[in-house]
């Protein structure tokens, strides 16, 4: 191991950790002016151009401002953590890799901090163990309500862990590899034509599958129950102030950038993009950062996006979406991606899509047919109703046929409306 080799490792680790402290912070000061649009109001605007320093100054004030602890709490516990939730935050973006790759002497050098075997697996181990900081959290507080939140946080985090796991799966079975690198790889060129060929084309569901529950992971509204203010006043994070509480904070933006990077990588092709003869060169390398940068962006906006538009859910149906339709739905996904695999390894990928493009077409035909005919059904009576076809089922419901038929029997007017 040469000195060069140990000063780029280390400078790979050093941009990959500036890059996720700098978007953090811009996708902190970004929310902040977005919400604001949408909600019209201005939003910050005083320090710096556009407001883009209020963040540099709300977390000095936070790391400079009175520490307080309550009474009655596990102090070790309670000090560990906001330690361990930023902790797990940094390090799962080990495995992404951010940029390309570029020659240096006799060696290639790719922009990523660690490409291990497992792969994206890291992100699911470093998701699960962010998961102790905010149970801890909750715990050690010696509050009913940070308690409630971090129980909701761990039934939460279970439950989508399992569909983004599962999400993960059919994208590791489609390429067959585990490492991060190769899944980039395998989405390089095009697939029709021009069309570059990201997982996202045979990988749809697994797309919307994954991404729902990262949203949910990422603890982000509609998905916020752990902190839901309006009945937990902040949940875990209640007893929590200065430096601890811009911890909790720091890595909760921090998660976000590291989903939308994930799904960067395993869905839209990573860093890869027209490199226009840069192959193999430092300039081609960082031009594939910030093809990454600009893909990771849209996915940041639609976290976003989320936030300002919908509302938050109620905590039966978020546990029901969890194992009652992301569940079955990712386990029906996985085995038949598997048997696409399979399929094409058998017949051939040519004859393979043949046969799923008919069969697609086949259910869309019958989709649009159907749909046709209940159109054309529904006219039907709500043609007959207007004219009083008696052959006809009445169109009210159960409650109010029966006040009608009671309105009838004590012999009073033979047809009333009551509302349906």
């Amino acid at each position: 191991m040469d000195v060069t080799y140990v000063l780029t490792s280390l400078a790979i680790v050093v941009a990959a950790f500036t890059l996720w402290i700098l978007a953090t912070a811009l996708t902190i000061w970004g929310e902040r002016r977005l919400i604001a649009k949408m909600q019209t109001r201005i939003g910050p605007n005083r320090i710096g151009p556009l407001g883009v320093l209020q963040t540099v100054a709300d977390g000095l004030k936070l790391f400079f401002k009175e520490d307080i602890a309550p009474s009655g709490i596990d102090r070790l516990v309670y000090f560990a953590a906001p330690i361990a939730s930023v902790v797990t935050a940094i390090v799962t973006f080990a495995v992404i890799p951010f940029g390309g790759s570029f020659m240096l002497g006799d060696r290639e050098v790719t922009l990523q901090v660690w490409d291990p075997e497992i792969g994206m697996l890291w992100i699911l181990a470093m998701s699960s163990i962010g998961v102790y900081g905010i149970v801890l959290a909750g715990w050690a507080s010696g509050s009913k309500y940070p308690l409630l939140g971090g129980v909701r946080s761990s039934a939460q985090m279970i439950s989508y862990e399992l569909a983004m796991g599962l999400g993960l799966a059919s994208v590791f079975i489609w390429v067959g590899s585990l490492r991060a690198s190769d899944i980039v790889a395998a989405q390089a060129g095009t697939f029709i034509g021009t069309i570059p060929s990201w997982n996202i084309f045979p990988q749809l569901f697994a797309f919307i599958l994954f991404f729902g529950a990262a949203v949910a992971e990422a603890q982000r509204p509609p998905f916020d129950l752990p902190e839901a203010e309006g009945e937990l006043v902040a949940g875990f994070v209640t007893e929590y102030s200065g430096a601890k509480f811009a911890m909790f904070f720091l890595g909760e933006f921090m998660q976000v950038i590291t989903m939308s990077a994930v799904t960067v990588t395993l869905f839209f092709g990573g860093p890869s993009g027209p490199l226009f003869g840069l192959e193999g060169t430092l300039a081609g390398a960082l031009l594939g950062t910030v093809y990454f940068a600009l893909k990771t962006f849209v996915f940041v906006f639609v976290f976003v996006w989320l936030r300002g538009t919908l509302p938050r859910m109620r905590y039966d149906r978020l546990m029901d979406l969890g194992w009652k339709v992301f569940l079955p739905l990712g386990l029906l996904w996985v085995l038949a991606t598997a048997a696409i695999v399979v399929a094409g390894d058998t017949v051939g990928q040519a004859v393979l899509f043949q046969i799923v493009g008919i069969v697609a077409a086949l259910l869309l035909a019958l989709y649009v047919m159907s749909t046709l005919f209940s159109k054309r059904v529904d006219k039907r009576v709500e043609a007959a109703e207007q004219v009083g076809d008696p052959d006809l089922p009445p169109a009210l419901p159960a409650a109010a046929e029966t006040a009608r038929e009671a309105t009838r029997r004590r012999g009073g007017a033979r047809d009333i409306d009551i509302p349906g």
